[in-house]
Order: structure tokens, then sequence, then C-alpha cells
């Protein structure tokens, strides 16, 4: 009787057994490891990027999926997305321009005057230097402490260490009402140079100018400012 081919081979296959056999399929694990060392060699990585490259790849990768991901979420896609970017783009333009830089407000004690006392006269002298120069933010400021120094030197306002410029511009409102209100915007012009981040011109610097001027010829209200 013919001996069929799977019989045979299950002959042939215990003929040959026990400690002579060889697996026919490699453990997974030494397989693994054997693909990682072929894998390692320099010969398969000649061409990769370097590590900058590298991480400039995942990093725009990242970016990529960040944007895919914000336009699938946004009502019309990339193009409503885009328009979400320019809105938030105009208004943070907008505040910029009508709040000026960000900077620290200065101490109540250094907000006007600095730790050199000056007359009126020298600050006035020193407003005229740095406008000669067409220097008008410490222009500016150089008027308004003269027009300060000299509210104090009249005895319109009683010297004060500390004291800022709107302090000083509502209490010689009190005195001098004609000109509050000249008074307190020029103590917001002298905020926003000094400590607002905005830049001062010649049409600023003249009107506190004209307004020191005018406020030197004007009788104070109360008694004790008599000039």
């Amino acid at each position: 009787m013919p001996v069929t081919g799977g019989l045979a081979a299950g002959t042939l296959i215990g003929a040959n057994g026990g400690a002579d056999d060889v697996p026919l399929d490699l453990p997974r694990v030494p397989a693994r490891e054997a693909a990682e060392r072929e894998l390692s060699k320099p010969m398969y990585h000649e061409n990769d990027p370097n590590p900058l490259q590298q991480a400039l790849n995942a990093f725009w990768e990242w970016v990529g999926d960040l944007f895919d991901s914000a336009s699938r979420a946004t009502p019309g896609g990339v193009v409503g997305l885009l328009i979400v970017v320019l809105v938030a783009l105009a208004l943070v333009a907008a505040l910029w321009w009508r709040l000026g830089t960000p900077s620290p407000r200065a101490a109540p004690s250094d907000a006007l005057f600095d730790d050199r006392p000056r007359t009126a006269a020298q600050h006035r002298r020193a407003a005229d230097d740095h406008a000669a120069a067409d220097r008008w933010n410490q222009a500016v400021q150089e008027r308004m402490r003269a027009l300060v120094r000299s509210l104090e030197e009249r005895a319109v306002l009683d010297p004060r260490p500390g004291r800022t410029a709107g302090e000083a511009a509502a209490e010689a409102g009190r005195d001098l009402p004609d000109h509050a209100e000249p008074l307190r915007s020029a103590a917001r012009a002298f905020d926003d140079v000094a400590y607002g981040g905005r830049s001062a011109d010649q049409a600023a610097y003249q009107r506190l100018a004209d307004l020191d001027t005018a406020v030197q010829q004007t009788r104070p209200r109360s008694a004790h400012g008599a000039s």
C-alpha cells in the first residue's frame, strides 16, 4: 500500500526527533533583538536628519496637528480660523494703541519731582532746552514740574513730597477754578508721557507752556494763595 506524503513527512520528523530537532520558527524576542541589531548599523542611518532637524520636524508636525484640530473645531474651517485670529490681533492692536505700552506706575514718592529740588525757573529752563532739541517728552515733564513748583512758591500749594501730578492739579483747581480742567488735562498728559509710554509733540508742549503762563498771571481765590 503506498505511503501518503503526510505520513512520510511525519515519519521523517519522528525519526529525526530528539535533541537534534531544529525549530522551524524563531522565538519572538530573539527575532526582534536580531532585527534591532541589524537596523542599528550605520549603513541604515546615513541619510537620517540631525537631532536639531528632528526636533524641528516634530515641532512643526505638532503645530500642524494643532492647526488642523482648531480648524476642524472652528465654523468655516481654515478660513473661519484665520478670521478669528485676525479679529483677535485687531483687538490687541486697538488695546495697545488706546492704553499705550504697559509700564509700572512710579511710586508716589517720586511721581512728579525727583530727588533734586529745583525752582520753577530752573524747571522752565530745562523744559525750554528740551523743546529746543525737539525732546518733547522731557519738555512736557519739565514744564509740568515748573507749573507745580511755581504754585508751591506762590503758596497756592503747600510743598509736599510725593505729590502726584493728578493730586497737584486737583488741589490747585480749587483755588484756580478757571484753570481746573486745563490743569487736569495737563496732569493726564504728564502721566501719559512719564508712565504710560505715550509720546508728546510740540502741540502738547505748547498747550502746557501756555497754561503755565496763564496760571502765573491768575490770582488764586484763597487768601493764603495771594501772589
